[in-house]
């Protein structure tokens, strides 16, 4: 299992970015498919035709995501932390991302950059 931590700049205020990454029509704005998500903590969440699936953990409105990520039956939960802070040019967006199985980091990582920020800055700039 392994963790992986990066800061991703969005130009987009870090209100607005909290409201892209939770409302299923924005979401599907900058994704390209339909998002199944909800900020009820304990809501299961689907993303990329199920590409990405988990639950909502906590949330807090312009600032903070936390979810678990399934990844099939592991012992310990793959954690998704999302922060967000004011940055001079928007939004500088912590992720954190923990227990993520050997087998897929990669591919993981690769999702992070390009398919999910990657999106989400094109989708500002």
């Amino acid at each position: 299992m392994k963790s992986y931590k990066n800061y991703f700049i969005l130009h987009a205020p870090p209100e607005e970015v909290y409201l892209a990454l939770t409302l299923p029509a924005t979401i599907q704005l900058w994704s390209g498919d339909k998002a199944i998500m909800s900020t009820e903590p304990g809501s299961e969440f689907s993303l990329w035709e199920g590409s990405i699936a988990g639950r909502n953990l906590e949330f807090e409105a312009g600032k903070k995501i936390v979810q678990q990520w399934y990844f099939g039956d592991q012992d310990e939960d793959s954690i998704v932390t999302i922060k967000l802070h004011p940055h001079k040019q928007g939004t500088s967006a912590e992720l954190s991302h923990t227990n993520i199985p050997d087998e897929v980091y990669e591919e993981m990582v690769e999702g992070w950059k390009i398919n999910y920020f990657g999106a989400l800055q094109e989708f500002y700039d």
